[in-house]
């Protein structure tokens, strides 16, 4: 009988056919999973490596013995190939690329406009609110500590519309001297967008500018023998003097960033120093996903494409190590920021200071990643050995439920794997049609809505499923199973110990019956602890949401004549649901598409 098995891949073949173009190529194996992305000046000759080499690195001899096809994209530039390349890696995330694994939005400062009263806030995601944003920052820690400098020094408000405008006399920011209270006009509107000028300037790295323009105003207020207006400005350029001389760091140029890489046992961290406006902004780590044999060079490669080609760019770049592609990919980053961008790997005097400090950063943070990952691993060591399993669990999974008497149920999944909380598997239910505080049935539902894909062979089954209660909650998992016929799972009952008391917790055994005590000693009960604490925060922050969602809605959507549009306009005409209970007939009168008769059903369904 003749064999149906595919040729082998002639990659020597493949190479006579390509051009000498720049692009980019991308290796598949048999069953059609993308193995590797990599750019190129000359197609022909860069794949053409990986086929007529005698000798190769393991991990690229490795990856090319799995080679069954090969695809290409003729580009441009290779300017434009290193640009395809980064985007294709972040979105596709091949096994033998470095990946990094950065999925969080950067925070931002946001300044309002279009208002009398412009705010400050904090924010994070799409910029399309109409006003300024300065950033972005390495972490929330830093926008949260420039937030509370600018309250002090420029007491710019930073509440919520809703908050401000229902306000009938000043908050406790007023009283405590962080804001001029322009909730109740207690500032004008001139002398308040002066303040928010003077902020702008600040967080654009003017803070001389606004110094010298303050101790003008002072010296006229003294002159004009306005004491008490001259002893505020003058504390103000005191203030803004003692910051400057807290957070300056000399030899750092306006814009900066400093980026190091240590790896060490198949991992690596990338640690960044951030400057702005020649005032230190913190650090960031990251841990990239690592092929085998990786180079930091390559590492820090990866690491600009991917992250700052869709990011802001300071004009320099301080690295560890020379790159590859290193003027490409600086002519790259001008044109995504346009502005000239420079890329230094020698460097002397402050910046090589500053390039120490990075390094050393990256050293501490990845031997304290690599202990926690031991002892991690030792952690479901002790869980295999308890629970006398043949085999390590890779994956466990607690389900919790959370409501409040009965109200918004909702049922959290979390997922750890050997490398920790895994959050992107985390999943919530909504659960409906039961008795209100029937918990049993609670999780009978969602376990159910959970594993029913498993028995369709579509979702990925768990080692240990826990389950956050005793034997009647571990009875409900052990149903759910047997009605859908999903064997293979350890279920857990993590049961709380007398007087609640943490690590004196029982786990029951579905399969045995039997119960366990640990210890407050033992690292399977400390990784058990973790992974319900987990799904409990995550349960109870399901519920709020869905709880607060209810309550501002419910009691519009029962009045007759609202719909979205209206409901909508309401909310945001009033800042919410209480600012609508506070208003009149002849107030919710002034909303768009609202007549009489429907603000007088409003008004009775609001207040009885």
């Amino acid at each position: 009988m003749p064999s149906t098995q595919p040729p082998p891949f002639d990659g020597k073949a493949f190479v006579r056919t390509l051009t000498s173009s720049p692009g980019v190529y991308r290796h598949f194996d048999a069953a059609g999973e993308l193995l590797y992305v990599g750019k190129a000046g000359n197609l022909k000759k860069r794949v053409g490596s990986y086929f007529l080499k005698p000798r190769m690195e393991p991990r690229i001899a490795a990856m090319v013995a799995q080679i069954a096809r090969v695809e290409i994209t003729v580009t441009r530039t290779e300017g434009e190939a290193l640009l395809l390349e980064s985007q294709l890696i972040k979105s596709l995330k091949p096994r033998y690329n470095i990946l990094l694994r950065d999925d969080k939005s950067y925070p931002y400062i946001y300044l309002s406009s279009g208002e009398d009263y412009p705010r400050l806030a904090f924010h994070r995601g799409a910029r399309n609110l109409p006003g300024r944003y300065f950033g972005p920052y390495p972490s929330t820690y830093a926008v949260r500590e420039s937030l509370s400098l600018m309250q002090k020094l420029f007491k710019v408000r930073q509440c919520e519309d809703s908050y401000f405008r229902n306000r009938s006399r000043p908050c406790l920011q007023h009283q405590i001297g962080r804001c001029t209270a322009p909730c109740v006009q207690l500032i004008s509107v001139e002398n308040y967008r002066s303040d928010v000028r003077h902020a702008e300037m600040f967080l654009e790295g003017r803070s001389n500018a606004v110094i010298d323009e303050l101790a003008e105003a002072m010296e006229q207020a003294s002159k004009s023998l306005n004491f008490e207006r001259a002893a505020v400005l003058r504390d103000q350029v005191a203030a803004l003097r003692q910051l400057q001389a807290q957070h300056h760091v000399h030899g750092a140029s306006a814009d900066m960033d400093v980026i190091a890489c240590r790896i060490e046992s198949g991992m690596a961290c990338i640690s960044v120093l951030f400057f702005r406006n020649g005032i230190s902004l913190g650090t960031r780590d990251f841990f990239p996903r690592l092929p085998l044999d990786a180079e930091p060079a390559d590492v820090l490669a990866q690491f600009i494409a991917q992250y700052y080609l869709d990011r802001p760019v300071p004009r320099e770049l301080i690295l560890g190590e020379p790159i590859a592609d290193q003027d490409i990919l600086a002519e790259l980053l001008a044109q995504q920021s346009g502005h000239a961008v420079e890329l230094k790997s020698s460097v002397r005097s402050d910046r090589a200071q500053f390039l120490q400090m990075a390094e050393r950063n990256a050293q501490a943070s990845l031997t304290a990643r690599l202990a926690s990952r031991q002892t991690l691993g030792a952690r479901f060591d002790d869980l295999q050995k308890i629970l006398e399993l043949t085999v390590s669990p890779r994956r466990i999974e607690c389900f919790d439920i959370s409501h409040t008497m009965g109200e918004a149920t909702v049922a959290s999944c979390v997922v750890f794997g050997p490398e920790g909380p895994e959050k992107s598997n985390y999943r919530r239910f909504n659960i409906a049609g039961i008795t209100p505080g029937d918990d049993y049935a609670a999780m009978h539902q969602a376990l159910t809505r959970r594993f029913r894909k498993v028995a369709e062979g579509e979702g990925v089954r768990p080692d240990i499923l826990l389950i956050d209660g005793g034997s009647g909650q571990v009875a409900q998992a052990l149903d759910v199973l047997r009605e859908l016929g999903v064997t293979g799972i350890e279920v857990v009952g993590v049961a709380k110990g007398p007087g609640r008391r943490a690590g004196e917790e029982t786990l029951v055994l579905a399969d045995s019956g039997r119960e366990l005590h640990p210890g407050s000693s033992s690292p399977a009960l400390h990784l058990v602890a973790a992974v319900r604490d987990e799904a409990h925060r995550f349960a109870i922050s399901g519920h709020r949401k869905r709880r607060e969602k209810a309550r501002e809605r419910s009691v519009l959507e029962d009045v007759q004549g609202i719909g979205a549009r209206r409901r909508s306009a309401l909310l945001k005409a009033f800042g919410g649901l209480a600012g609508v209970e506070g208003a009149g007939i002849e107030e919710l009168m002034q909303v768009k598409g609202i007549d009489r008769g429907l603000a007088e059903r409003i008004y009775a369904s609001l207040h009885g």
